[in-house]
């Protein structure tokens, strides 16, 4: 949403200080500029990406302008669910939980917080460490380092699609210049003619120019400046999980491993310690009553 509404301001203050300056609104609408400016972007990203970097690039974007981030009940509720998880293997041993790593979306804890499921990342990187523990054989530092590489691959990945969009930004104002190079050259063939006909064909070579720049700097840039935090966002995410997982792994009772969690957290979603206890046994109670049953 601020995505949208920054983009709005972007154009609202640019057009607005045109038409401040008795400008001519009809001189900025110049499809053929806009067609030639976009379609050669467009072009470029096919030419120089593959598949999976374009639909991350899509998906990069929605994600942007949908404005969803992780926030402090969101990070409460992974803080519960993985005690809920890891007091359920306490009391009952790993093999218990077997079925839930395999299956995680019929389980009977993650199918009861659906944001994790719908992560497919988060909840990879979850079941994957926790089908090694029941495996077992694997030390805890041997574990943390399949972590550590699972996270720096899945980041490198999550890094491709802003550094596509950031090329083509910073490609724009050259597309602009090659649109305003073909203004000129069409005005070049109506010389001799009427000079409002002139002053219009330079105007409109001028006007790629400055779609090209406003595109950039305005739109094209700041959206993968965007993806490039929500990137960061979710690595911090994933991290949150691999230092409460791992703390589990050497031994840690729960609510430790989820406290070590919480202390991950970024500063300005990390919620108290009063909170997470309360949120974390609260839920605790509510899935003690079925395993009972």
């Amino acid at each position: 949403m601020f995505a949208i509404i920054g983009i709005l301001v972007v154009f609202g203050a640019v057009i607005g200080g045109f038409l401040m300056e008795k400008g001519q609104l009809g001189v900025l609408i110049q499809p053929a500029e806009l067609l030639i400016i976009a379609g050669a972007s467009i072009g470029t990203l096919l030419v120089a990406n593959p598949l999976h970097i374009l639909k991350g690039i899509l998906g990069g974007v929605l994600g942007v302008i949908k404005g969803k981030g992780l926030s402090k009940q969101e990070y409460l509720n992974t803080l519960k669910m993985m005690y809920q998880f890891l007091n359920k293997v306490r009391k009952e041993g790993l093999l218990s939980v077997e079925n839930d790593v395999e299956k995680p979306e019929v389980s009977s804890i993650f199918k009861n917080y659906p944001a994790f499921l719908a992560d497919h990342h988060a909840r990879d990187f979850v079941c994957d460490t926790l089908r090694m523990a029941i495996t077992g054989g694997v030390e805890p530092f041997d574990m943390d380092q399949m972590m550590e590489l699972d996270m720096e691959v899945h980041h490198q990945g999550a890094a491709q699609p802003v550094a596509a969009l950031s090329t083509t930004a910073d490609a724009l104002p050259g597309l602009g210049i090659v649109a305003a190079v073909l203004g000129v050259v069409i005005t070049m063939g109506a010389l001799g003619g009427p000079p409002e006909e002139i002053g219009h064909k330079v105007a409109a070579a001028l006007v790629g120019t400055f779609l090209g720049i406003l595109l950039c700097y305005g739109v094209a840039g700041p959206l993968s400046s965007n993806m490039a935090k929500a990137a960061d966002e979710h690595n911090s995410y994933l991290h949150v999980l691999r230092v409460l997982l791992l703390s589990f792994l050497k031994g840690s009772a729960p609510m430790i491993a989820v406290e070590m969690g919480r202390r991950a957290i970024p500063a300005h979603v990390r919620p108290s310690f009063d909170a997470m206890e309360k949120h974390c046994k609260d839920q605790g109670k509510v899935a003690e009553t079925p395993a009972a049953a």
